[in-house]
Order: C-alpha cells, then structure tokens, then sequence
C-alpha cells in the first residue's frame, strides 16, 4: 500500500516564528480565560501579553478599501496586526465559520499583510484557522 504524504513545505508557513509566538499567547490566554467570555476579554488579554513581551501591535486598525479608483466609505478594522505583517482576528463563539475565512482573506488582500490568524475562545478547546496569501 502506497501513502501519499504531502512534504512539508515552509514557504505554506510563511512568519512562523512571529505566527508561533502569537498562538502561544493565545493559547495562554484560553488556558487562564477558557471560554465563555465576550471577545473584547480575550483581545484585552492579548494587547496585555503583546505588551508585556514587547511585540510591536496595532489594535482595531483601520484599513480602506478602493473601488474603481475611490475610497469606499466603510472600512474595515482588523482586531491587531502584529508585527506589521499579521492579521489576528479574535472570536469567541462555536466554531470558525467560512465566512470568517473569506473575510480574513479579503483582509488580507487590502491590508498587503501575508499571513492571518483567526482564533476562536468559544470552544473547550482554542480554535486556530492559518490564512496565507
């Protein structure tokens, strides 16, 4: 019987030393927290933990999005970008849903960062969904 097993390539995995450090803080986070509290407990913690180790953040960072050469006048906020190259979105409810995946892709897109993190405090257990671009 023959496996085919995919080999690990580390250009899927791009910033994962920084990528690395924020799941560790996230899953401290969901080890003191556990679930059941509202996002905005879970990212206070977080902006304390990214403070305490000195990792440079932006917290509900404003991006515009263009259309045919104008600035729509909605933006979005994205929970933090860290180390200026990660979207971090923070959710608190049962399970990651596709429509956060898309969204966490189109911020991507308009944000130029390559890597995002979506991480869920809803569950027993902390939910972790890896975007690339």
């Amino acid at each position: 019987m023959t496996i085919n097993m995919h080999k690990y390539n580390p250009s899927n995995y791009p910033l994962q030393t920084e990528t690395g450090l924020i799941l560790s803080i996230c899953i401290e986070v969901h080890r003191i927290l556990g679930k059941g509290f509202l996002e905005i407990v879970y990212k206070d913690a977080i902006e304390y933990e990214l403070r305490k180790r000195d990792i440079t953040y932006t917290r509900e960072k404003q991006y515009v999005i263009e259309y045919k050469n104008i600035i729509l006048p909605h933006k979005f906020f994205a929970d933090f970008v860290v180390c200026n190259q990660i979207i971090l979105e923070v959710k608190a409810q049962s399970g990651i849903a596709d429509e956060q995946y898309k969204q966490t892709i189109n911020y991507l897109k308009v944000s130029g960062c390559k890597v995002g993190l979506i991480v869920n405090f809803g569950e027993d257990r902390l939910g972790i969904k890896r975007v690339v671009l």
